[in-house]
């Protein structure tokens, strides 16, 4: 019996590996629902599960909308554990991150961390000495985790008051 952890642990999978590509038009469906459910179940700190908060936020997110992010200037990824959709994450033309949104079972698995780290990768890629993000109350504390500070000017986004954040890229 002293070997019953041992022997499961031999034959448990292990965890499927993160991939992270970019978004196509075929992904607008598992980005909708990563983007409603993260909303929803991990932004309490924003929304207070105020319905009609949450309505709002999460109005613009829908497949047609994200199709037609898609289609348009900016630049989408998304994160994937064993073929299964685990976050989003986007680049504004302006160089900024515009969105990263992790889903709720995939939360606290290291997926939001590689997701910043490619968008910061991306951003390095294009030019940037700098990032800029807009954060959650919710994400606030991920992002200073992560090296970024507030920044001086407000700001407002995602039917939310947000904090304006920087970061030196290197």
């Amino acid at each position: 019996m002293q070997n019953k952890r041992g022997i499961s642990q031999a034959f448990t999978a292990p965890p499927a590996p993160l991939e992270i590509r970019a978004a196509t038009v075929f992904d607008v469906f598992a980005m909708s629902r990563i983007l409603i459910a993260s909303i929803r179940d991990l932004c309490q700190a924003d929304h207070g599960g105020d319905s009609a908060r949450i309505a709002e936020w999460t109005g613009s997110k829908t497949p047609e909308q994200i199709r037609g992010w898609i289609a348009g200037p900016g630049r989408y990824w998304l994160a994937e554990h064993g073929g299964e959709a685990a976050a989003v994450g986007g680049l504004s033309p302006d160089g900024s991150i515009s969105l990263l949104y992790v889903a709720p079972v995939a939360a606290g698995r290291g997926t939001g961390a590689a997701m910043l780290a490619h968008l910061e990768a991306e951003l390095l890629r294009q030019g940037h000495a700098e990032g800029r993000l807009d954060a959650t109350r919710t994400a606030l504390d991920f992002y200073r985790k992560h090296g970024w500070e507030a920044a001086e000017e407000t700001g407002g986004c995602c039917a939310t008051p947000c904090i304006p954040m920087r970061k030196a890229l290197s």
